[in-house]
Formats: structure tokens, sequence, C-alpha cells
């Protein structure tokens, strides 16, 4: 299991702006319901505080316009406009030229301001609709602002959006290092029967049971996931209610809406470890599994963060923020949902102008009047800035990685003139400098003839290419492909060659299974270059799905990230499967190679089994190349 990777927060600067809150789910409901349901868990939130309740917001734009204000509600301090649209734009004119709705604002008390627009999405009303909802209340030094977005688009789920942010009004006022999660969040979200991919978003841990185990896994590994899952265990020395109640739903109180929660029942916890080995968790630590979870990279595992239950019983409610600050950086750095994207900005109508005061009229009423307004402005200012700091801090830190990049472009661009000065004879290195030379002039017409491994990226990680090869064609037998195997200096063999030699004898075998073969190989070889440059942007079934112009594509379907839980949790089947490695590697000399590759079909089904360990030695072994390994489907 990985080691505590939380960081301290004790060198968090509280002088700044408080980190946001933003809740992104989606919801069955249809999208008038959903909103009407907004709508009055946000009016009963305002009675409780005090505030003036809302009336009910206008209907949708295709529907009549409002008579006027209802009699159960109290009218609107400003006149409301007639129209969200401007008058003369039909449903049919042009997307271009239709501008934003304007919101109705509505003064629920001092300094509580309700701002309500609706209309079509981004592109017309054919993309899709949405409702939005913006509340700002006084804080000691600031606003206090919760904006609430529905929008559902023309083929797709309804999605809701909730952000909660403070606006400070003076300089070096110190505040809270997070906004807390809204209350609103916690009644909605069972409300909405709020959904994240496969997940159910709910308000507080969830006990899993041995049953259930297989449900979590399918969560963990959806790849619609866009919410961290975090999973808490149990010790074994302690009942499950009590160390839940005590610890677990602390430890969460600020996770709804950012992440979803899970307790591992005695039961559960077994079963769950022995699928997830490379990513387990046990003794009363929580794992917080990222999305995008590959059970069978070892590699993967790291990239999950666990936090000691030492850590935890040492000072729970500290605990609990560190907890939280992953699924918090999360949330501000995902990108919105298109639905979502194609909201438009929140216009606000200007203030209507006031009638003039005759000398004998209330002068009293006059200056508060105007003194709202002011506030109002400080407001919106106060937004403004707050939005401008955000897209800084995202152009600081685009500044700071082309800065990163193209330092390391300038080490390799050095590594490669010493290399080019001190060795410029030497055949290895002559024939790099070679394809290099080639790639800038033109590639000779029997190229293609090749096996392909000519692969020339460009990204964040620099511009490199992978060593053409000097045979002329793919191998036709296996024998011939063992012999070449070592023309892939990043691919190593630690198998036995009988098991590849064995299928030349097979009466079905051809050249077909011994190129596919070599097809994998070789898209391997251009995975592992990019992969220790970390430029490869993911594992190899997502290079596969995504492969860069100019490299070998290697079929998507025919790559494995593993194998099921059948053959995880079966002993000798998962025995057959763990494959020599080098001790650097694995202090045994064995590791678990689930992923493979697809190089045949039928009862034969030839496989080829590795190890994806650039990140560590910066190398992949292949461990085994022959007929299919036991499972379900074989004898």
């Amino acid at each position: 299991m990985t080691s505590d990777r939380f960081s301290s927060p004790a060198g968090a600067d509280l002088t700044g702006p408080a980190t946001p809150y933003r809740m992104t789910v989606t919801t069955t409901l249809p999208h008038r319901e959903a909103v009407a349901l907004a709508d009055e868990q946000l009016a009963a939130w305002l009675k409780q505080e005090g505030c003036e309740e809302p009336p009910p917001a206008p209907r949708a734009l295709t529907g009549p316009p409002p008579a006027g204000p209802a009699s159960t509600g109290k009218a609107p301090s400003r006149p409301e406009p007639p129209e969200l649209t401007p008058p003369g734009l039909t449903a049919s004119g042009p997307a271009q030229s239709r501008p934003a709705p304007v919101a109705e604002r509505l003064r629920l008390g001092d300094r509580v301001l309700l701002d309500r627009d609706r209309g079509p999405l981004r592109g017309g009303p054919a993309a899709g609709r949405y409702d939005r909802r913006r509340l700002r209340t006084p804080t000691p030094h600031g606003t206090q602002q919760l904006t609430l977005t529905v929008a559902t688009g023309a083929d797709g789920p309804t999605w809701v959006r909730l952000e909660a942010e403070t606006h400070s009004t003076g300089n070096g006022v110190r505040t809270p290092c997070r906004v807390p999660v809204p209350e609103l969040a916690r009644t909605l979200l069972p409300l909405l029967d709020a959904t994240d991919g496969l997940a159910a978003v709910h308000p507080a841990p969830r006990v899993i049971t041995a049953g259930e185990v297989d449900g979590l896994i399918d969560e963990l590994c959806d790849p619609e996931r866009r919410l961290p899952v975090v999973v808490a265990s149990v010790p074994v020395n302690l009942p499950l209610d009590r160390w839940v109640e005590d610890v677990v739903r602390p430890l969460c109180h600020q996770l709804p809406g950012l992440a979803t929660a899970y307790v591992l029942d005695p039961g559960a916890r077994t079963g769950f470890n022995v699928a997830l080995e490379y990513h387990s968790v046990y003794g009363g630590a929580v794992r917080t599994y990222l999305p995008e979870v590959d059970p069978a990279s070892r590699c993967d595992g790291a990239r999950h963060p666990v936090l000691a239950r030492g850590r935890i019983e040492q000072d729970i409610r500290r605990a609990a923020g560190l907890l939280a600050r992953e699924p918090r950086r999360l949330a501000a750095d995902l990108p919105l949902p298109p639905p979502l994207a194609a909201v438009p900005v929140l216009r606000v109508a200007p203030a209507p102008p006031r009638a003039a005061v005759s000398p004998a009229g209330d002068q009293a009423a006059a200056r508060a009047e105007l003194a709202a307004l002011v506030r109002e402005e400080q407001q919106d200012r106060a937004e403004q800035q707050a939005r401008a700091d955000e897209l800084e801090r995202v152009r600081r830190t685009l500044r700071h990685e082309r800065r990163d990049n193209r330092a390391g472009r300038e080490n390799r661009d050095k590594q490669d003139g010493r290399e080019g000065h001190e060795g410029r004879d030497r055949p290895e290195l002559r024939e790099r400098h070679d394809g290099r030379d080639s790639r800038d002039g033109h590639v000779r017409a029997g190229s293609h003839a090749l096996t392909g491994r000519h692969c020339i990226l460009q990204g964040a990680a620099g511009h490199f290419a992978v060593k053409p090869s000097a045979r002329p064609a793919k191998p036709e037998t296996f024998t011939e492909l063992m012999a070449r195997i070592d023309e892939f200096p990043l691919l190593t063999f630690t198998g036995d060659q009988k098991n590849a030699l064995a299928l030349d004898g097979l009466r079905c075998s051809g050249a077909g299974w011994a190129r596919l073969a070599w097809d994998g190989l070789t898209a391997l070889q251009e995975y592992a270059e990019a992969a220790v440059r970390g430029a490869a942007g993911g594992d190899f079934k997502q290079w596969c799905e995504h492969t860069p112009e100019g490299c070998h594509h290697f079929p998507p379907r025919k790559a494995v990230r593993g194998e099921s839980r059948t053959v995880f949790s079966h002993t000798k089947w998962k025995r057959e499967r763990m494959l020599p490695v080098p001790e650097s590697v694995d202090a045994s000399r064995r590791a678990f190679m689930g992923a493979h590759l697809r190089i045949g079909g039928g009862r034969t089904a030839p496989r080829l089994h590795y190890l994806d360990d650039c990140s560590g030695s910066g190398r992949i072994y292949v461990g085994y190349i022959g007929l299919h390994l036991t499972n379900t489907r074989t004898n």
C-alpha cells in the first residue's frame, strides 16, 4: 500500500482568497423538475436565515409571460423585466445574433441579492437550455456568493453545478483557507439522486459489504467518472459502527459533492484488497482513488494517495482538511462538461432611473437606496476581481509549465550535442544521428515497407523520434521474431522462448500471428519512448486509442489493461501470470503481468503479457508470448 502522501497545510497562506467550493454532478430528473427542486430548497434556506422568500421564477421562454407577482410571495424590490430575452428576437433567429438573457435582480434583505436568469445554451435553442441562480449574502469582510446552475444539452443528461466562493472587499483580510461545504449541497444531493458516471453521489459515507465489492470496483474503473472515490478501512480490533460514527463521518465532513465515500466492512475488505492488490487499503487507513484507475498497474497505485490511521487519530479535524484537499483541487481543475461550458455569462439589467424626489421627500430613503446601489457595484467589482485573479493563476501555471518544458528541451539539446561531439564515430550514435538527418530531409520511398517504428511526437515534452528499424520487413515466424526482439531497445523479454517458438508448430498458425505480435512490440516500443519522457498521456491502452500522428497504430481492442477479477482471485491462474522480472523491479524476481495483447483468436488465442515499468526502470518487460494462459474459457 502506498505510503501517506498528503502534505501538511501548516504553511497555507490565509491572507488570499478562500479556495472556492465547486460541485458538478448529473441527475436523472427532468430539467424543469430539477430547477423547481433547487428553487424550493434555496427558498427554504433563505427563510431559515431570516431573509425574504423570493417570488416564483418566471415561466420558461416558450411559455406565456408571467401575469404578475404571485399572491403567496413578496414582490421584488425592483420591477421585473417582462421578458428574459430582448424583444424582436424569435427562437428561429441565428444563434450568433442572440444576446445572452438578462437576469432579474431581487433584493431580499440588507445586502442580500438574488439574480435569476434562464435561456438557451450558446448555439441556440437546439443546443439545450439552462437555469441559473446567484445569491449574494454579506460576511464580516466581504460577500459570500452561491451560484447554482442547471443545464441540459440537446441529447444528454441534466447537469447541476453549485459554486460557493467568498469575495473580500479589503486588502490583507485574513480569510479561511477554503469555503465550507454549503448546506444547500448536503440537502440537494439526496433529493436530486445525483450521479457521477456509474456512482451515486451521496452526502455521507456508505458501508460496502462483500456482495457489493464488484460494483465498487466497476465504479473505480468507470472511464466516465469525474469525482474521486474515497474508500475507508476499519481496524480489525474495533467495531464497524463505532469507527464509522467516531472517525469516518467527521473525516468525510468536507467531501459532500466533491467525492463519493465508502467504508469497507471486514468481509468486503478482503475481497477488495485481493482484487486490487496494487491499490489496497487496510488497517484503518483511508485511500483516495482518482479517476482512471488501472487495477493491473503497479505504477498506477502510487497515483492514489493514502491517509494513514495514525495521522487521522492524531488530529481528525486536520486530517479532514487534508483529505478534502485533492478533491477540491480536482474540482477546480477539471474542465466543465459541454452543457455547462455553453452557459452564457450572467448579465444583470442596469438599475432603472429613480424618480425625482421633491424637496420635502424622504431624503433618508434616497440615501439608503444610493448606498445599496454602491454596495451592489462593490460586489460586482469584487466578483470581477476574483475572476481576474483566477485567470492570472491559470496564466501563471501555464507560464511555469512552459518554462519547465523549455528547460527540459535545452537539457536534451545539450545532451544530444555532447553525444554528437564525443561519439560521432560510435555505430549506435551514428545511426541515431543519421535517422534524425533523414527526417530533416525526406523519407525514402522504401521506408513504408519498414516496421513502422518511425514515430515523431511534438508536445509538452519536446520533439523526439524513435529510431527506424534497419530490417526491411516484419518477421514471418516467431522464430525470426525472437531472434530480432533485441531491435526494441526499451523492451526486455524475460520469459521462456519455447512458448513463443511452439506457436510456429500449430497448423492454424501463420505469418499473421507473428506480424501482429511484431506490430504490438513496435507500438510498445514507441509508447515506451514517449512514456520515459512523460509525453505518453496515459497508459498503453490510451496510447492505442489516441495514437499520435506518425506512430504505428495498434488496435485498441487488442490491448487489455488487466485480467478479470476471477483470475485475480484464483491462486493457480494468478501464479501462471507471475512472470520473471529483474531483481531491481521486484525483490522476488517475479511480478504479476495482467496487462496483455491479443495476438490471435479461437481456442489457442495467443497472448503477449507485459509489465509497464516506464515510470520506474524506464523499460517494459515482456514476460510471456504463447498460447492463452488458463482462465474460465480455457481447458
